[in-house]
């Protein structure tokens, strides 16, 4: 301490303390560096672009975007409080009044519901199409205002496939721009934007932060779209805590490894539950032979911890098999240490191309327990759903079996909402006009 720093008061001295440079070491661990207020040099930096505000992101939120920028292969990684907010936000970034997104109707619920609402009130139009579209159809649907297309694969809840690549490229001859949920590939599995597509986004809630304890998003772009999602990022003020941003990095350190072993699990578990009696079908896109199976194989390198399960009987009987669950928690997240499960039909309704889900639909996250002690949690779960399908029947209270894969005729679904059969017509109709 100098002579001049030693001469202020005890009270002065706390809040500027002697610092040493030579305290701060190298350590394994990611560098964590809380503040809102940052300090300039000189007079000169007020003129400057570097940073000049803790809201924009530390030395741990700059280490985040830097990792993320290296494992989607972008240039600019946003971060935002939570997946939700990493969709909407880069969505935000992208459109403006007047404009069009397209949307495959087996996207995560809240982007329906962001885009019904929100957008429509900023004068955006949506419009849905199935996940089995043909790539030329979904050419035909693309107009004058279509400024997005809203893609996941695989989709949510069903796991439904769509060819990336292919939507991809035909955007780029109409010069529309493509936005991915890559939270299923949590960036390592699959790579959107060396697919073609413009804007990578993530819920880093899921595998990324890995302890089911932190809520994030990013959005990955380059070029003049991830100028765009910088200037939307900044000019909305979305911001993440140094803190989040530390066990975010934390998570990345074990992200592949965690993933190998959901995805492994995942397998042997999808396989066990083909063979059971009172299962009717199996989704899981990793699984040879199931739905979008070619599809997977030729852009994913492995798949993670979903599964989703069909019961062979009645929907009444679904409160059966999820009760009897233990280590399977009951939960609408996915991609920490734990195994959750779900009922999805409610959800599957809501779609404007829906199936006929009369069936249970579950869906589960296959967790990083023993998989011997989750099979036969499951075993136990099909014979407690058996017998409540046996109860049904005796008292004539089930419901006739269906097929998620069968696609309902033109008409209403359960809220009322117009269905159309992609079969009967070329284009779903516009919605959040």
């Amino acid at each position: 301490m100098n002579t001049e720093d030693a001469a202020n008061a005890e009270s002065t001295r706390m809040i500027h303390p002697a610092t040493d440079d030579t305290l701060v070491l190298r350590t394994a661990a990611p560098v964590l560096q809380r503040g809102t207020t940052v300090l300039l040099d000189d007079y000169e930096c007020f003129g400057r672009k570097a940073p000049t505000y803790g809201r924009g992101g530390l030395a741990t939120q700059a280490a985040l975007r830097q990792s993320l920028c290296d494992l989607e292969g972008g240039e600019v990684a946003e971060l935002y409080p939570s997946g939700l907010a990493a969709l909407s936000g880069a969505i935000l970034a992208v459109c403006r009044t007047g404009d069009e997104i397209l949307v495959c109707d087996t996207i995560y619920g809240p982007t329906r519901r962001f885009a019904e609402t929100t957008m429509a009130d900023y004068g955006v139009a949506t419009r849905y199409f199935p996940a089995d579209i043909a790539p030329g159809d979904l050419a035909a649907m693309i107009g004058p205002a279509t400024r997005l297309i809203v893609l996941e694969a695989p989709g949510s809840l069903t796991l439904d496939m769509l060819d990336i690549p292919a939507v991809a490229a035909i955007a780029r001859e109409r010069g529309v721009l493509t936005l991915v949920d890559n939270t299923y590939a949590a960036g390592v599995l699959f790579k959107p934007l060396a697919h073609g597509v413009d804007i990578s986004v993530q819920a880093l809630t899921k595998y990324v932060c890995g302890h089911s304890d932190v809520f994030m998003g990013s959005a990955v772009a380059s070029g003049e779209v991830g100028a765009l999602l910088k200037r939307g990022a900044r000019s909305v003020g979305w911001a993440v805590s140094s803190d989040d941003a530390y066990l975010a990095l934390r998570g990345l350190r074990t992200l592949h490894a965690r993933l190998a072993r959901h995805g492994a699990a995942a397998l042997e578990v999808a396989t066990w539950l083909r063979g059971q009696p009172a299962v009717r079908e199996v989704l899981c896109p990793a699984l040879p032979g199931t739905p979008g199976h070619d599809l997977f194989a030729r852009d994913y390198s492995a798949g993670n911890g979903l599964v989703t399960v069909i019961l062979d009987g009645p929907e009444s009987a679904e409160q059966a098999f999820l009760d009897a669950l233990r280590l399977f928690g009951l939960g609408f997240s996915w991609g920490g240490f734990e195994s959750l499960a779900i009922p999805c039909n409610g959800q599957i309704r809501q779609r404007h191309f829906a199936a006929d889900t009369s069936n249970p639909v579950i869906r589960l996250h296959v967790g990083l327990e023993d998989t011997a002690d989750l099979i036969r949690e499951l075993d136990g779960a099909l014979s407690a759903f058996a017998a409540a399908v046996g109860e049904d029947t005796q008292t004539g209270t089930g419901q006739p079996a269906g097929n998620i894969g069968a696609v309902a005729p033109s008409g209403r679904d359960a809220q009322g909402d117009s269905v159309i059969n992609p079969a009967v017509a070329q284009t779903p109709p516009t919605m959040g006009v």
